[in-house]
């Protein structure tokens, strides 16, 4: 970055002094809250978190400093949360994805797995995975649990990429049965108490590339 694009040390300033500010007025919506999901505190942190990260722009700019904090952002927040104040019940919502970088790697182990499911009688009556990821695929989540598969997924040739974990709040628990069918479409996010995400790009945001 060119000396011109750079902020002044007047303007990193302000942004420091913006940030201060936007921290009373968050302090003093939540010491004022009116309920779980005040809209004054909401609107206060969203206020804190663009100052925040208004400032932290300005500090790497001119000085390539960071702060050694970080306010997630508004577009990555949640919405209120408009859930029941003391739920009943909840859903876990998970969401894992995996590149298949080892394609022969998991035909084995899915191959291993069949061969080893079928009694001494009849092992030669195994079935045969031969050269179908997707049928190796169905063997491997068949016989392992998910967590057991995101803990192992380097023996089975995948690679791990974003995940997500929604834990949402209800009244009670649905009927037998009842969202099978479209076990997705019920997702609020304004029913969710946390989230936890994981990906290659939280780490790509702590060590940001210096300016070209």
């Amino acid at each position: 970055m060119s000396d011109a694009a750079q902020p002044t040390a007047a303007e990193v300033r302000a942004a420091a002094e913006a940030l201060k500010a936007a921290l009373d007025r968050h302090l003093l919506a939540v010491e004022r809250r009116t309920g779980e999901d005040d809209p004054a505190v909401y609107d206060a942190f969203n206020a804190l978190a663009a100052a925040a990260e208004a400032y932290d722009e300005r500090l790497y700019d001119r000085y390539d400093e960071v702060t050694p904090f970080e306010i997630p952002g508004a577009d990555d927040s949640l919405p209120p949360y408009t859930g029941p104040e003391e739920p009943s019940a909840l859903s876990v919502l998970i969401r894992r994805d995996y590149a298949v970088v080892e394609p022969q790697r998991l035909l084995a182990q899915a191959q291993r797995i069949a061969d080893l499911d079928a009694d001494d009688d009849r092992r030669e009556n195994a079935p045969t995975v031969g050269e179908s990821v997707h049928a190796a695929l169905g063997v491997l989540f068949g016989e392992f649990e998910p967590d057991e598969i995101a803990s192992r997924h380097k023996e089975f040739g995948l690679e791990e990429g974003d995940s997500t974990l929604w834990v949402s709040a209800a009244e009670e628990l649905p009927e037998p049965g009842e969202w099978l069918t479209t076990p997705f479409d019920q997702a609020d996010p304004e029913r969710v108490v946390c989230r936890f995400d994981v990906s290659s790009v939280f780490d790509e945001e702590d060590h940001p590339e210096a300016p070209s």
